[in-house]
């Protein structure tokens, strides 16, 4: 049986209050062939049974969650968008460590990592600088809402397809080792990673600022408060001089969302934008951070 239009209106509400991803009206036919697997493992004869079962229980349950990660789209690659990793390499990864001399401490977050390939590309843009091996402390958080797609990701081992999307021979032959089930990555990559389930929609926990936050080709599935809201919580987590990207083909924040745009090359970045003048003089933290940020440079 076709997928009913109430049955379909269900599912967008429920997609959207968990993952913040927005189900378009003529995607019914794309729901249906992504919930196929769902509908095979509940034993049910099709999606309209198997929207009835998640009717039937509450939102918090497991099938929930489940549906949710059905329906997001995990497509990723090795150094997906190349011009964003040669400005990481050549100009905002040199900015930071100028800034970070004094702590030798660098923290990335890799938000929606989904199954890894992005967190460890700039583990390995970290290692080719040399930076996993001469006393930096490195951390990079990297979160998903999918609990499935952080057990990949923590797995490190990547089939043939996905080992040829953007790596390049040398940076496999320098990092991965074959395997009988796949390509593994060596360990001096996976060591600064930690994966972390995390759901947007549901704020973010307390953590020490990072320095830079990749949020790529996320918010382009998102309507414009959800993406309001993420932005906002973003900036909390960033260091006054620190660097957020997102996707190419997602639409930049406004001046609203507290954020001044930077063109590095062929991307664009965003940086913290200044404290208000008028402002009121704060702690002498914030206002040793207010000093970092006015003599800040792309």
């Amino acid at each position: 049986m076709p997928l009913l239009p109430e049955d379909f209106s269900y599912l967008r509400q429920r997609v959207l209050r968990r993952s913040g991803l927005v189900l378009e009206p003529d995607t019914h036919a794309l729901v249906e062939t992504r919930l196929m697997a769902l509908v095979r493992e509940e034993r049910l004869p099709d999606t309209s049974a198997l929207v009835a079962r998640l009717r039937s229980q509450p939102e918090s349950s497991p099938l929930h969650q489940r549906m949710a990660e059905a329906l997001a789209n995990h497509e990723t690659a090795f150094f997906r968008d190349a011009p964003v990793f040669d400005a990481l390499r050549t100009t905002v990864l040199p900015a930071l460590l100028a800034r970070r001399a004094r702590t030798r401490t660098l923290r990335i977050w890799c938000a929606a990592c989904a199954y890894g390939q992005e967190p460890y590309s700039v583990a390995m843009t970290l290692a080719e600088a040399g930076l996993l091996l001469t006393g930096w402390t490195v951390r990079i958080l990297a979160t998903d809402f999918s609990t499935r797609a952080l057990v990949r990701a923590s797995d490190a081992c990547y089939d043939a397809q996905e080992i040829h999307r953007g790596l390049t021979p040398e940076l496999r032959q320098r990092y991965f080792h074959q395997e009988r089930d796949g390509w593994r990555l060596n360990e001096q990559v996976r060591r600064p990673v930690e994966f972390r389930p995390l759901n947007l929609m549901a704020g973010l926990p307390p953590e020490a600022p990072v320095d830079l936050v990749l949020l790529r080709n996320v918010m382009i599935y998102w309507d414009v408060p959800t993406r309001r809201a993420v932005l906002a919580r973003v900036r909390r987590m960033l260091h006054v001089d620190g660097y957020l990207v997102l996707g190419a083909a997602e639409a930049s924040p406004l001046v609203e969302d507290g954020f001044t745009r930077h063109l590095i090359g062929q991307t664009s970045w965003y940086r913290p934008a200044p404290a208000s003048p008028n402002a009121s003089a704060g702690t002498p933290l914030e206002d040793a951070r207010r000093a970092a940020r006015s003599g800040a440079t792309p």
